[in-house]
C-alpha cells in the first residue's frame, strides 16, 4: 500500500514535469541559444531525478567545455537524464527510443542522434552527425554496449562509434553508472528483458532509496591530441575502466 500512494505521487508530479517539458520544448526550446538550452536540460534532468526519487552522487571530473564524447554502461531509460543533470549531452540511441511516448520525443528534441543498426548507411550517417556536434564543442553521449544491462557487469562493446572521436581528436572519458537499492548493490531498477518502459516505471517509482553513482573517470585520450590506439584498443580500455568501477563496487 505504501508503494502504491508512492507510485501514485511521484506520477502525478511525473505528468506535471513531462507536460512542462513537452511545452518547453515545443515553444521555448527552439528560441534559446545553446548556453541556455543547456542549463534548462541540467535543470529538467535534475527535477526529474528529484521526482522519480533518485539520488545521484556525482565522482571524478568530467569535461564540462569543449568537446567530449562520454561512453557509459548503460543500464535503464534514466541513464540520460542522470547524464544530462551533470553536463547537457547529445546522445546517440537507438531508433526504438524515438518511439517511446513523450520521452521519446523530448530526448529528439535535445539534440538525440537516433541510430537504426538495421541499416548498412545507419553508422556513416550517425558519424557525420557525431562530427558536427564534436564542432559545435558539444558534449556527446555514448552507449557502446548497444543495450541495456542489469548494471552488475558491462556487456562487450562496439567500437564503430568511437572513430568520429578519433578522427576528430577528441576527448574519450569513461562514465561509470553504479545502481544502488536499498542501500545495496542491485539490478532491480534496470529496464531489461521482456519488461515494458511502463512496467520499468512503475517499479522506478515505487521504489525508495534509489541511488546511482556517476564516476566520471579520467579521460583516455585529451583533446587536440592524435590517439596511437586503434579504435578496438580504445572500445577495449574504456570498458575495462567502466567494468573495473562497476564490478568493484
Amino acid at each position: 500500500m505504501i508503494a502504491f500512494c508512492r507510485f501514485v505521487v511521484r506520477a502525478i508530479f511525473l505528468i506535471l514535469l513531462l507536460l512542462s517539458g513537452l511545452v518547453t520544448a515545443a515553444l521555448a526550446l527552439p528560441f534559446m541559444n545553446r548556453p541556455v538550452q543547456d542549463a534548462v536540460t541540467k535543470v529538467w534532468s535534475c527535477c526529474l531525478m528529484l521526482v522519480c526519487g533518485v539520488k545521484v552522487v556525482r565522482h571524478g571530473t568530467p569535461i564540462m567545455s569543449g568537446p567530449v564524447l562520454w561512453v557509459a554502461n548503460h543500464v535503464s531509460w534514466i541513464d540520460i537524464f542522470i547524464l544530462n543533470s551533470w553536463r547537457a549531452t547529445s546522445f546517440i540511441a537507438k531508433q526504438e527510443i524515438r518511439r517511446w511516448p513523450v520521452i521519446g520525443w523530448l530526448v529528439a528534441r535535445v539534440g538525440t542522434v537516433f541510430i537504426d543498426r538495421g541499416q548498412r548507411q545507419a553508422i556513416g550517417r550517425v558519424s557525420e552527425s557525431m562530427k558536427a556536434l564534436f564542432e559545435r564543442n558539444i558534449c556527446v553521449g555514448l552507449f557502446a554496449e548497444g543495450t541495456t544491462s542489469d548494471g552488475l557487469d558491462v556487456r562487450p562493446f562496439s567500437s564503430s562509434l568511437f572513430e568520429p572521436a578519433v578522427r576528430a581528436q577528441v576527448a574519450i572519458q569513461p562514465v561509470a553508472l553504479v545502481f544502488w537499492y536499498e542501500g545495496q548493490r542491485s539490478g532491480k531498477m534496470a529496464f531489461i528483458g521482456e519488461q515494458t518502459l511502463i512496467g520499468n516505471i512503475w517499479v522506478l517509482l515505487s521504489a525508495r532509496q534509489v541511488c546511482v553513482e556517476v564516476y566520471c573517470l579520467p579521460p583516455i585520450t585529451q583533446n587536440g591530441q592524435p590517439s596511437t590506439l586503434s579504435r578496438a584498443e580504445l572500445a577495449a580500455q574504456v570498458r575495462d575502466q567502466i567494468r573495473a568501477k562497476v564490478v568493484a563496487d
